[in-house]
């Protein structure tokens, strides 16, 4: 008896032309099903990952820089205030006004008032006080030449003035920095040696 008969080679039960045998089945790449939707996925994901890092990162550290920012701003200190507006035609408040003269600097006129009085021999002596400048100032009238006046405001930055023509009867001094007229005392010291202050 003879057994089965060969076929040419690469031919038989292993498949034609010695491919293996497929079984029905479509021959496969080697891949997985599925496997470019999933290496797609992963990509997307990782992008997505770094974007949420970046993102992140630049939110922490602006935030971060404006709290430094708030952090380093200086407080306004409660003894610094800003110089006030000062209307037309008056040149200095305050500090500024001290040893000026009141009419040359704008702080007479309108803006002035009187504030304590006295009388010392036949002269009138008075404090005067304008609000808007800050500042005080003595005045003496019904004087005579050769008589002095004075202001200061508790002892500092003490101001004087000499009637010094004959037949002048007034003279005012310069100024002193004040709060308000009761803070300056006005003095007078006569040709003849009277003396007299308004406090």
């Amino acid at each position: 008896m003879l057994g089965p008969v060969a076929g040419p080679p690469g031919t038989g039960p292993s498949g034609t032309h010695g491919e293996p045998p497929h079984g029905g089945r479509p021959r496969s790449s080697g891949r997985s099903p599925g496997g470019g939707t999933k290496r797609m996925t992963t990509l997307v994901a990782g992008v997505v990952g770094v974007l949420v890092v970046v993102a992140g990162t630049f939110f922490l550290l602006n935030d971060g820089g404006d709290k430094k920012d708030e952090g380093t701003k200086p407080s306004p200190s409660p003894t610094v205030s800003s110089e006030p507006k000062l209307p037309p035609g008056v040149k200095c408040g305050g500090d500024a006004c001290t040893g000026k003269d009141p009419e040359v600097m704008g702080c007479g006129g309108d803006l002035v008032t009187t504030g304590a009085t006295a009388v010392v021999g036949t002269a009138s002596v008075e404090v005067r006080y304008s609000k808007v400048c800050g500042a005080a100032w003595a005045r003496v009238t019904q004087a005579a030449q050769g008589d002095e006046i004075r202001v200061n405001a508790g002892g500092a930055n003490e101001q004087r003035a000499t009637v010094g023509n004959a037949g002048d009867t007034v003279a005012y001094t310069a100024m002193v920095a004040v709060d308000s007229a009761a803070d300056a005392t006005a003095c007078a010291t006569l040709a003849s040696g009277t003396q007299g202050c308004t406090k």
